[in-house]
């Protein structure tokens, strides 16, 4: 069986798995986050914290609560890291400079998981699992819930109340996340993931030489870095690793964990606002871009362009051999997708055009289906621009389930879209227009160019990948992509709540003859359309100065 028929059939294995498991566990976020029932454990969280459950907040306040938590969160993260000398399981860990600390902790709590150092060799198991791991659970929770808040704009009717961040965050670690990842941790160790408090071994390498491997809780740091969409590797060579992901299996598991969640999110808005429809439609057009992707990175990376390529039956460099340029390209396209940023090859090593889908793909926001949470509101927020569009052709104005597209909103919706290629461009520009930082670029040309532009794109998408080939723990990369991770993650946080304030005061109203259905092939084509051209008008020229030159050369 050839490698590129495997892949195919792995593909339809991992799509039919997801459309079973998209109803039941769309379902069950929707009951997650509408119930008014509380469980002992969350009534017990809440006396502790000095939580009052019942009560709703204005958006305000839920962005408040999400800033104040994050900004808790680095904190303690950051100081964590600088500590982990002292603390137990370390296992010989120094400290980490201060510029690659905040820069780490930043990463974490901003679900971008960005790592400039090698894990296995800078951080301790103490370390990985209460700052690391945690951050994981939490900083996917905190998607979920602003995406709940955002929802719940367009169901309330003359409100300012959004709900409960503090109830959205616990119920969702609780209720969802936690329970899936001891399932499927479970599983990852049965299938050869590790999961020990080992320190390192000494083995003996192929070549004859020593080499030290640690072991450590791999498996339940695994299966969260995937279902978060995180992406944070426990070792170095992430996903490539093998005591991370030991077969095909895994590979493929991985890749399911991944899409889980943002795949079954739509659902989830469908049966919040009352309307299935609506859920099937954002969820197609989010198919359709993830499918797209797939076919066209298996397509570049199994060009046969060179003797070396043809003999390999495929662009080889850079790729797992257990797993081929099929897999690698189910993988990196789905990671690049959402926010997770996890690898099994390395995106550096692949064809122009291949690398440059990488980079589209997280141009795109990251909506297809996008990470947890984050890839849904930036797909409503898509949404409402298409139907302000619709509205603009017909001359009338624009709604979207039942709710009017008015200035105010449509600024929201603006200032979000503009907000992360902002920061990608600047930062791209001013990394490649200062002489130290381009000495740190290890290739010239095109594919330098795309290094950093790269590097800049996966930090404000919180998506953690890297191209490699450039140098990035400084003092300057360190600090300049952590504030790209804060304002690419809470910038569009404060947009989208202020969006779904400025829903929930209005009042519902009915559709008419004349309103636009949105849930229909032709509003699924109307979104696709606008999400290539927005896209496609803001990084096209950047692209061609990276990527596509390279592979027209």
């Amino acid at each position: 069986m050839s490698s590129t028929l495997a892949g195919w059939l792995q593909v339809l294995a991992l799509v039919a798995a997801l459309v079973l498991c998209h109803r039941p566990l769309g379902d069950c976020i929707a009951r997650i986050l509408t119930t008014s029932k509380h469980l002992g454990v969350e009534r017990g969280l809440y006396k502790a914290v000095g939580v009052d459950a019942d009560a709703d907040q204005r958006w305000p306040v839920y962005l408040r609560s999400v800033l104040a938590f994050s900004a808790v969160s680095v904190l303690f993260l950051y100081g964590l890291i600088r500590l982990q000398q002292h603390l137990p399981l370390n296992l010989g860990a120094e400290q980490m400079a201060g510029h690659q600390a905040w820069n780490t902790a930043i990463s974490f709590v901003t679900n971008t998981n960005w790592q400039s150092y090698g894990a296995e060799s800078a951080m301790g198991h103490l370390a990985q699992m209460a700052g690391l791991a945690v951050q994981n659970f939490v900083s996917a929770a905190v998607g979920i819930a602003v995406v709940a808040a955002l929802i719940r704009g367009f169901t309330r009717n003359r409100t300012d109340r959004l709900g409960n961040f503090w109830v959205d965050l616990t119920r969702i670690c609780l209720r969802l996340l936690l329970p899936v990842s001891i399932v499927f941790a479970l599983v990852l160790v049965a299938n050869g993931v590790v999961q020990n408090f080992h320190g390192f071994h000494e083995v003996t390498t192929a070549a004859g030489g020593p080499q030290s491997i640690p072991g450590g809780p791999v498996a339940s740091q695994e299966v969260i870095k995937e279902l978060g969409t995180n992406g944070g590797g426990f070792f170095n060579g992430n996903s490539a690793h093998p005591f991370e992901n030991p077969t095909g299996f895994t590979n493929v598991l991985e890749v399911f964990l991944i899409l889980l969640i943002p795949f079954a999110l739509p659902r989830t808005f469908g049966r919040m606002v009352g309307d299935d429809r609506q859920g099937r439609a954002v969820a197609s057009v989010m198919a359709i871009f993830w499918v797209a992707s797939v076919a066209l990175m298996t397509f570049f990376e199994s060009q046969h362009s060179g003797a070396a390529a043809s003999a390999a039956g495929g662009a080889m460099e850079g790729k797992e051999q257990r797993f081929g340029t099929a897999a690698s390209s189910l993988f990196a396209a789905s990671t690049t997708l959402t926010s997770t940023g996890a690898v099994n090859s390395f995106h550096d090593s692949f064809t122009p055009f291949g690398g440059g889908l990488t980079m589209f793909n997280m141009m795109l926001g990251e909506i297809a289906p996008g990470g947890v949470g984050s890839g849904l509101y930036g797909m409503l927020i898509l949404a409402i621009l298409a139907v302000f569009v619709a509205g603009l052709m017909v001359g009338r104005t624009p709604e979207y389930l039942g709710k009017k597209l008015g200035g105010r909103e449509m600024k929201f919706a603006s200032l979000y879209i503009l907000t992360t290629p902002t920061i990608v461009l600047v930062g791209t520009g001013a990394a490649t227009a200062l002489p130290g930082e381009r000495a740190g670029m290890l290739n010239s040309g095109p594919h330098g160019f795309s290094e950093v532009l790269y590097a800049f794109a996966s930090a404000a998408n919180n998506n953690g990948s890297a191209f490699a080939g450039i140098t990035v723990n400084t003092g300057w990369y360190d600090t300049v992509l952590g504030l790209a991770m804060v304002f690419g993650r809470f910038l569009p946080m404060v947009f989208v709540l202020a969006l779904a304030g400025a829903l929930a005061r209005q009042q519902r109203v009915p559709a008419t003859p004349g309103t636009l259905p949105t849930h229909k092939p032709l509003f699924v084509g109307l979104l696709a359309g606008v999400v290539l051209i927005v896209v496609g008008l803001t990084y096209f020229p950047a692209l061609a100065l990276g990527p596509i030159a390279e592979g027209l050369s």
